[in-house]
């Protein structure tokens, strides 16, 4: 799946499983008017990913995931992805992870939170992002994606989701700490993501 006619597929257990997250990294915004978004062809389907477990990263946000034979990650596989989206992840991923190929099963049905009433179908190849930044920086406890939409994506996205995310840096200041790692909306990784959204903006004007 991860080279199909559809584009690349990747599978995310983290802040990018909330749409608002992922099409900011990929879009830019998700505005009527933009034209990276109007012709996106993303489609989300929930999965699992075996052989790995998912962690809370120390003072962070966001979750990272390492091998472990006894335990499974639930997320979702995206599929449509560009080259273009893909070279926007790895930017927004930073250097803390590195991307590679994994094997995740496709659920038919989605249980609870702890897994209990997943139906596994299809096996699909994607590619993830797996943390190499040291387990000394992960937390023994499963980070909890419920909670990071509850209290957290207010630092991420802002209160309205998209447009100028005006509350983050008030957010972000509040807290005293960014737990965003440089990806909230106006971190030195988002900057970035802008600046290049505005390349894009140019090349396509000029054509």
């Amino acid at each position: 799946m991860a080279t199909t006619p559809e584009g690349r597929s990747a599978f995310f257990y983290g802040t990018l499983m909330a749409p608002q997250v992922l099409h900011r990294v990929c879009h830019g915004s998700t505005a009527p008017d933009n034209p990276i978004y109007a012709t996106h062809n993303l489609k989300t389907y929930p999965a699992i990913l075996p052989a790995h477990r998912r962690h809370r990263v120390r003072h962070a946000d966001y979750p990272a995931i390492i091998p472990h034979a006894d335990s499974s990650v639930r997320g979702t596989v995206v599929t449509g992805l560009t080259d273009s989206d893909i070279w926007r992840l790895d930017i927004f991923e930073g250097s803390e992870y590195e991307r590679g190929k994994v094997k995740c099963k496709l659920l038919k049905e989605v249980g609870d939170e702890k897994g209990e009433g997943n139906v596994e179908g299809e096996e699909v190849e994607a590619e993830t992002y797996l943390w190499i930044a040291g387990e000394s920086r992960l937390e023994a406890s499963e980070w909890d994606f419920g909670e990071f939409q509850r209290e957290k994506m207010r630092f991420w996205v802002g209160a309205g989701g998209e447009g100028e995310y005006a509350d983050v840096d008030e957010a972000v200041a509040e807290a005293k700490q960014d737990g965003t790692g440089g990806r909230g909306a106006n971190g030195f990784i988002s900057s970035a993501l802008a600046q290049e959204h505005k390349k894009d903006e140019v090349v396509r004007n000029a054509v």
